[in-house]
């Protein structure tokens, strides 16, 4: 996932072989068979170029980074609680982001930081 959200564009089997091999050696299947799992999972589509598949992501990273942290909250009894013990944990210049995309979510809805 990471080269394709890197990369932004549609690529095929091969050359997510031939990126990933400038760390590790791996197999073609191996690689094909993890595109085809995230295929079937809906986290890239794919489609034909030739002979071959090229696939993409469905959402950004963000989305699915957000997808993630949604469903582990969902997990809590205590929301409030597991927002603050994480904004606890940021930095100051995190903070200031997070303020930032506050103020501008509540610009472009008129929401006021309300579930």
């Amino acid at each position: 996932m990471e080269r394709l959200w890197r990369w932004d564009r549609p690529a095929p089997v091969r050359e997510v072989l031939e990126d990933m091999q400038q760390d590790r050696q791996i197999a073609y299947t191996t690689v094909m068979t993890v595109l085809d799992n995230l295929h079937r999972k809906g986290m890239v589509m794919r489609e034909k170029n030739g002979r071959a598949y090229v696939y993409r992501p469905t959402r950004s990273r963000e989305s699915h980074t957000a997808e993630l942290m949604e469903q582990v909250l969902a997990r809590t009894s205590n929301r409030g609680g597991a927002l603050l013990r994480f904004v606890e944990q940021m930095s100051e210049d995190e903070i200031a982001e997070l303020r930032g995309a506050l103020t501008k979510i509540e610009d472009s809805t008129g929401r006021r930081g309300t579930r």
